[in-house]
């Protein structure tokens, strides 16, 4: 390949809160691309099944591989096509989790061996700020897009922050990557994650246990 030849493959990076829809359109983007033809590798972090997968909470899920602070993503690639497999383009969930290193790799990926690279992920951690993989994403991708489908605070208003709940209350101190379950049931009082919105995350405040969406927010009588 011509070094000064232009590229047309690009790194897009997808992000939204949680319940946003990120690894379903991950799974979608490497079902169409592998229906048009194309062969590509699935990589995942810290995947909530705790295997080595993409899984939407809709009931999809593919088998992908584990990103570790210790994967080479340029490594890995050449390593496979230098062996003979074809590689036309990566799908990364989780992307948050990646390492500002590993972001960089993927750049390069995209530059000098033309192949797209998909990354899904959250923005900002529980404390609203940048995760650095996120951060670096948003510095390097040729495109970011801010999913369409829109989770809803408990209030009923756009959600935007992944808070860590306790006993209905954010936690706004702790390690930047804790894994938990989002609440399941209203008014849950384990340590979880809800999707709140600017408001209510600044004001401390999870879910009532007798919280229920505006009325506004529902297409029915």
């Amino acid at each position: 390949m011509d070094a000064a030849a232009p590229t047309s493959a690009e790194l897009l990076f997808f992000t939204g809160p949680m319940n946003s829809g990120k690894s379903t359109l991950a799974l979608q983007t490497a079902h169409t691309q592998a229906f048009h033809d194309r062969q590509g590798l699935l990589f995942t972090s810290r995947d909530r099944t705790g295997t080595a997968s993409i899984s939407s909470r809709i009931g999809m899920r593919r088998t992908a591989i584990e990103v570790d602070a210790a994967l080479d993503f340029w490594a890995r690639v050449v390593s496979a096509l230098t062996s003979g497999a074809r590689i036309d383009f990566l799908v990364c969930d989780e992307a948050q989790f990646y390492t500002p290193r590993q972001v960089d790799q993927l750049a390069r990926i995209v530059d000098e061996l033309d192949i797209d690279v998909f990354c899904f992920g959250i923005l900002t951690d529980f404390r609203s700020q940048l995760f650095p993989g996120s951060r670096r994403l948003v510095e390097l991708a040729d495109r970011v897009q801010t999913m369409q489908v829109q989770p809803l605070c408990w209030c009923g208003a756009r959600g935007t922050i992944n808070a860590r709940v306790l006993d209905g209350r954010v936690v706004t101190e702790g390690d930047q990557v804790l894994i938990a379950d989002t609440e399941d049931t209203p008014g849950g009082d384990g340590l979880h994650y809800e999707v709140l919105c600017r408001k209510h995350f600044r004001l401390g405040m999870g879910r009532p246990v007798d919280a229920t969406l505006s009325p506004q927010t529902l297409p029915f009588e």
